[in-house]
């Protein structure tokens, strides 16, 4: 299979949020080729609101997994990193979201790509704009940039209601 670039969107908001998050990374990278990630987002629960404050960001990479493959893979890591489910939006260690798979739309039990609700959320669409800001929702039909703007409002006009930035753009680790 030719290699195919996908959006992943990471989020933490229990125990130590960014190190949950690059521990993510750490182990999404034996599985696909981290691109780039965008800055680290400090940002509103979404769904359930009575619970802690979430650290997101969105990384784009290169994968040769099937889209089913690499939400094995993604279940895998967040487990690893110590995720359990408890009820749906509830707080969590770790979740990692496949956002776009190359332009593919899929809606398989268990895996929709796009990824459903990515176009009504902040904590989403600002980090995504800010690594690839013309990329195209292929439903949608309309760029990030757009979607983003559409929700408008928040912190500094710029960023989404509840988005804030926290740290700058993470490294991305190269192995050769």
């Amino acid at each position: 299979m030719e290699p195919v670039t996908a959006y992943l969107g990471i989020g933490s908001n229990l125990g130590h949020r960014e190190v949950n998050i690059r521990s993510a990374l750490e182990l999404l990278s034996r599985d696909v080729t981290l691109e780039v990630c965008s800055s680290i987002y400090d940002t509103a629960p979404w769904g359930f609101h009575d619970q802690g404050r979430f650290l997101n960001c969105v990384c784009r990479a290169t994968t040769r997994l099937e889209p089913r493959a690499l939400l094995k893979a993604v279940k895998r890591v967040e487990g690893m990193v110590g995720r359990r489910r408890t009820f749906v939006n509830g707080p969590r260690t770790i979740d990692v979201d496949i956002l776009l798979y190359g332009n593919m739309v899929v809606s398989e039990p268990g895996l929709e790509i796009p990824h459903p609700r990515m176009a009504r959320r902040a904590f989403v669409l600002v980090p995504l704009e800010e690594i690839a800001e013309d990329l195209r929702h292929p439903v949608l039909g309309c760029s990030v940039s757009e979607l983003a703007r559409r929700l408008g409002g928040g912190d500094s006009g710029r960023h989404g209601e509840g988005v804030r930035l926290w740290g700058g753009p993470i490294p991305v680790l190269r192995i050769s």
